[in-house]
């Protein structure tokens, strides 16, 4: 398997029923896992915004995870806008 080192950053927005259902908890676990860092964190207008910085595969991962969701969340559509990448984050945080 060939890893890629080139890195990115992407900003989403998650729509559907993605509250109340571990959203935030559950995309903290994979970018954790992932070593992707950034954050996440629910709006009041009941979407979820996250931003993803790493290694591309990683990142690209992240942003498919977000059209799962946890188990119990319904996604209907993910916005993603690519940034530039600034090395920005040493981990990944859920934002209150």
């Amino acid at each position: 398997m060939l890893i890629s080192m080139s890195k990115k950053r992407v900003h989403v927005f998650v729509e559907g029923k993605v509250q109340g259902v571990f959203f935030r908890a559950t995309t903290r676990d994979n970018a954790v896992e992932k070593g992707v860092g950034g954050w996440v964190k629910n709006l009041p207008d009941g979407r979820v915004e996250a931003v993803f910085e790493g290694d591309d595969d990683m990142v690209d991962e992240m942003i498919d995870f977000c059209w799962e969701g946890p188990e119990r969340a319904e996604v209907t559509n993910v916005e993603v806008r690519s940034e530039q990448y600034k090395n920005e984050f040493g981990d990944f945080k859920v934002k209150y």
